[in-house]
């Protein structure tokens, strides 16, 4: 590492961590019923993460009728925020004409619709590890406070959920009406990949439990379009929006039991995944142009454009470069390279389908590769 380099490095501050939606449900949950057992305002609380971390947390608002108490905090996403930063999230606690803790989502929380989740069709979007947060720091208070016998009642409430909600995965899981209560470790990890992660593995679960045969998986909205045009027949929940998570994907898929995936995308990232990178986001992994250049030597492209591709600076000018020159079996051949990395990282065992589309979603090449290596790809 260069002295400017070491310099740069030591000069990073910390990136801040920032708290789950389970972890700022479960906070205002405990402010609420301190509250209402108390017949104080509650501004600020302590609870235990998943992690272990022991955290105190603000509230922004408090209000109180005769029954209950609704207690608001602003979640933090710290310095990785996603679609639900500063969101609002309310907690109501009364109490229950029935015994128990009686947990639900109000407005802004949404309902699921479809099988494969860790939640119930028909019950609000908040995950078991929230929901066990939630209702542990109720049974802490109410055996603090000594109550054996009354039931209690929490709802969850996102006042401008449903509108976050369109700028998550949350339709095509089946999550109607809001956003879900999330979180496992109860922080958020700057930079971190588990969110996003874990909505592709629920999306995968649903497609498996709604029959899906195979599954698509697309590096994000456009190339989706494409691969939707690919395959009318197929259902809505074929279609998972991998995102950089092209190993990841693949391999969840294999573990709930697909033996067929395809994969539509653009000569970005494809191009990456030809080389066998399996996470393709542009700060984990670059286009290696002397590869790209190989690649057209294999198909019998002209020196002239192989030098041209190795001055390239993007995979897009390659792309444009080749279908210039009519070389159709270029792109047949880096989407059997796609297939061919991905069945090896996953093991084999698998068909795997790549189509290789232009930025307008025009098909630039598409191969196949089964689990015994056979060779589908066109050469047309």
């Amino acid at each position: 590492m260069t002295n400017a380099k070491v310099a740069e490095a030591e000069n990073e501050k910390p990136l801040r961590h920032g708290y789950t939606t389970g972890s700022n449900a479960t906070a205002a949950t405990k402010a609420s019923l301190l509250a209402l057992l108390s017949g104080e305002e509650v501004s600020e609380v302590e609870i235990l993460l998943p992690n272990k971390d022991r955290v105190t947390f603000q509230m922004v608002s408090q209000e109180r009728g005769e029954n209950w108490v609704e207690t608001g905090i602003i979640k933090d996403g710290g310095d990785d925020p996603d679609a639900t930063h500063k969101a609002l999230i309310l907690s109501r606690v009364s109490w229950h004409a029935d015994s128990g803790i009686h947990l639900d989502g109000g407005i802004g929380v949404g309902r699921v619709t479809k099988p494969g989740l860790p939640i119930p069709v028909g019950e609000a979007a908040i995950n078991p590890v929230p929901r066990k947060m939630i209702k542990g720091v109720v049974q802490e208070l109410l055996e603090e406070y000594e109550i054996e016998d009354r039931g209690v009642s929490v709802v969850i409430s996102v006042p401008n959920g449903e509108e976050i909600a369109k700028k998550t995965l949350n339709g095509r899981l089946g999550i109607v009406g809001g956003i879900s209560i999330l979180g496992t470790r109860g922080t958020v990890v700057p930079f971190s990949t588990a969110a996003y992660k874990a909505s592709v593995a629920q999306a995968i679960q649903v497609a498996k439990a709604s029959n899906c045969q195979s599954i698509a998986i697309t590096t994000g909205g456009r190339s989706e379009k494409t691969a939707m045009e690919q395959y009318p027949d197929w259902p809505e929940e074929s279609f998972i929006q991998m995102g950089d998570f092209v190993g990841f994907s693949a391999l969840i898929g294999k573990k709930q039991g697909f033996t067929h995936i395809s994969m539509v995308g653009m000569m970005g990232k494809l191009s990456k995944v030809a080389q066998g990178a399996m996470m393709v986001h542009s700060k984990g992994s670059s286009v290696d142009f002397e590869f790209l250049a190989e690649v057209a030597r294999e198909v019998g492209a002209s020196e002239e454009h192989i030098a041209e591709i190795q001055r390239a600076n993007t995979a897009m000018q390659v792309g444009e470069l080749m279908s210039q020159a009519g070389n159709s079996a270029f792109f047949n051949l880096l989407a059997y390279k796609c297939s061919e990395q991905i069945n090896k990282h996953v093991g084999g065992g698998m068909v795997i389908e790549t189509v290789l589309t232009t930025l307008k979603g025009e098909l630039l090449g598409k191969a196949v590769v089964d689990d015994t290596g056979n060779d589908n790809r066109d050469r047309g």
